[in-house]
């Protein structure tokens, strides 16, 4: 995940998130987001 820029990261985590997949998939990101000190935001 390291090469994923953070707009996409962000990108793929609130289009996962609205597809409702798997959620361990969903932790991993919202873990690599944290890690990288990133804030979602979602008109959600």
């Amino acid at each position: 995940m390291n090469r994923m820029s953070d707009d996409l990261l962000i990108e793929s985590y609130l289009l996962a998130k609205k597809l409702q997949l798997n959620p361990e998939f969903l932790e991993l990101l919202k873990s690599e987001i944290a890690r990288r000190s990133l804030s979602i935001q979602s008109a959600s």
